[in-house]
């Protein structure tokens, strides 16, 4: 299967130049898609362009990953409603050494046929001065041409207008495609249905400069079954970076896809191929409340943009809070990761030498804490064995609390009833 017909039985393509497909059947192929470096992590919303990237390079063509480091300093307004902030050299060389980070996990880098390639176009822009670039680019795209772009338009009939500095950008980017193309061998540009207006715009450019000929497609853009944008949570954007999105979280948020967009999402966001998830698909629709779609959905992409041990310890976590899991995942967790697998579990924090010297249990659970509201509320739930310390069951009112019973040295997690959990850090 080659990769268009890849792209389109996952759902993925959206617009696709004429010849494309011919020119990547035909020969060996460089392409390349484009990342902006406004933050100093990618999020679950790049994964279609990471995706698309992995697709073209196990069809025997060679990737490129750019990284606007100048572009950046702009932002695209494609669709946007309002100009981004401007980014300074500092900040966006932290940004761009991040996102290169993340990237290397999912694509092979090196210097082979096919091996993928890392570019930042602040190298081709930092010495390019302003007289050079209207005199050299501007003249070829008339601004009638790039007033008809939708993405235009949109910014221009909107209460915020566009900026020269936006205004721009199409330009900017079209440049990347030419320069690439002339210094690369770059003949495809790739990106998100948004980006065909700049797509269009830098073949245009390769075409008036030096009568190149080059291609382009975009993917769909990916939503939810309730229109919703993909991406987002009540707490905000689904990061790859592990320290703004924690791995469980990540898993979680794969796990929690409805039906209907784990079918979808897990053609998009894994490699597995038609006749597997097929199977799995059919052997979930056997039985919905086992999740069998979101589960292999999960694992897939919590391991390719974590690791096996981060989806072990996810599972792990799930299984504590959500079954009948034991304690063991927290052993391999810091205590950043412990309060974000607690995160929105009422936590309270207790002196070590006040622990040390043993707290009764009714104490511990309703004068150091706030576990229950009274001893007499707690001695009543405990006697009914509906109070647990680190997963085992108490019905001891006498009973002692020390040291001794701390998880990692640090750690108490009370649970009232079945799903009501507490968090006891010591200091």
């Amino acid at each position: 299967m080659n990769f268009v017909e890849e792209l389109r039985w996952r759902g993925m393509l959206q617009d696709i130049m004429p010849g494309t497909e011919e020119l990547l059947n035909k020969e060996q192929v460089a392409g390349y898609i484009g990342f902006d470096p406004t933050g100093d992590s990618l999020h679950v919303g790049h994964l279609t362009q990471i995706m698309t990237l992995i697709h073209f390079q196990h069809a025997g063509h060679k990737p490129i990953a750019l990284v606007g480091g100048a572009t950046g300093m702009i932002g695209d307004p494609s669709f946007k409603s309002a100009e981004r902030n401007l980014l300074d050299e500092a900040t966006l060389k932290h940004n761009v050494a991040s996102l290169k980070n993340q990237l290397v996990k999912f694509l092979e880098f090196g210097e082979g046929e096919t091996d993928a390639k890392m570019v930042n176009n602040y190298d081709w822009f930092k010495d390019f001065s302003f007289l050079e670039f209207i005199r050299d680019v501007g003249k070829l795209i008339t601004v009638n041409y790039m007033m008809a772009k939708d993405s235009v338009k949109k910014r221009l009939e909107g209460e915020n207008g566009l900026s020269f500095t936006e205004f721009s950008y199409q330009l900017i980017q079209g440049y990347d495609f030419y320069y690439l193309w002339k210094n690369h061998g770059c003949k495809v540009q790739m990106g998100g249905s948004d980006q065909w207006g700049n797509i269009v715009t830098g073949s245009e450019i390769v075409r008036r400069q030096e009568q190149g000929t080059v291609f382009g497609l975009t993917t769909q853009l990916i939503k939810k079954s309730d229109g919703q944008k993909f991406g987002k949570t009540e707490s905000g954007a689904v990061w790859l970076d592990a320290k703004k999105t924690s791995p469980y979280k990540y898993y979680q948020f794969w796990l929690n896809a409805t039906d209907d967009d784990a079918k979808n999402w897990i053609k998009i966001f894994t490699l597995k191929p038609k006749e597997e998830i097929d199977a799995i698909i059919a052997e979930h629709d056997q039985a919905p409340h086992m999740r069998l779609v979101q589960k292999a959905l999960a694992k897939d992409i919590t391991i390719r943009t974590h690791s096996e041990q981060d989806y072990e310890t996810a599972v792990k976590t799930s299984e504590f809070l959500f079954g009948n899991g034991t304690l063991d995942f927290l052993s391999n967790l810091d205590h950043e990761a412990v309060l974000e697998v607690f995160d929105g579990v009422p936590q309270f924090e207790i002196a070590k030498d006040k622990l040390a010297a043993g707290i009764n249990i009714l104490d511990l659970l309703a004068v150091d804490s706030q576990v229950f509201p009274s001893k007499g509320e707690a001695r009543k739930m405990l006697q009914g064995g509906g109070v647990s310390l680190n997963r085992e069951k108490l019905n001891d009112i006498e009973m002692t609390v020390n040291t001794d019973q701390l998880i990692n040295n640090k750690y108490l997690i009370v649970q009232r009833g079945k799903k009501n959990y507490y968090l006891i850090t010591v200091h």
